[in-house]
């Protein structure tokens, strides 16, 4: 195994989970997550060369993965399955919710517009600065704030009070 392949399969290993769940937090289709997971280390394995920092590969992969996404729901319009069909235990438990406010939170979630949804969970669940988060989106961390911020508006207002928005940050 030549130096290439063994870096690709430490990137596959150490990032293959977070990329896929991030997938399947913007497709909310596990089958298509799965694809759009194997097609964004398809197109990291080809130009792999190009990444010259090691700490930098999760947000490249994420960026990967979003074009891959823009790529596919610009060619195509795909059937997704509506939240009251999605297993919550797929998308990850939230600790200190019931599977009745998971299920609240998670819809709350998916009705956010993608603007909103998708800083907030590159924050919450790819752990990744404002900073960080301005690189992939390609935004001012001001405004990734701002983005964050405003996700959590929503959800509280969109959540019942029994809802802890607190919990929203453990998804």
């Amino acid at each position: 195994m030549n130096n290439k392949d063994q870096e690709f399969e430490a990137l596959v290993h150490a990032y293959s989970a977070d990329v896929y769940r991030f997938a399947y937090w913007l497709c909310k289709n596990a089958s298509l997550a799965e694809d759009m997971t194997q097609e964004t280390f398809a197109r990291a394995w080809k130009s792999i060369d190009g990444l010259v920092d090691d700490r930098a590969a999760k947000a490249w992969l994420i960026t990967i993965l979003r074009r891959e996404i823009a790529r596919h729901f610009g060619r195509k319009r795909v059937d997704t399955v509506p939240i009251q069909e999605t297993n919550i235990e797929r998308l990850g438990n939230s600790p200190g919710l019931n599977a009745a406010e998971q299920l609240e939170l998670h819809d709350a979630i998916f009705k956010l517009d993608n603007k909103y949804r998708e800083p907030l969970l590159l924050q919450v669940l790819g752990g990744y600065s404002s900073q960080e988060i301005g690189t992939i989106l390609d935004l001012p961390p001001s405004v990734v704030l701002t983005r964050v911020h405003r996700a959590r508006q929503k959800l509280r207002k969109a959540l019942s009070p029994e809802t802890e928005i607190s919990n929203v940050v453990r998804l």
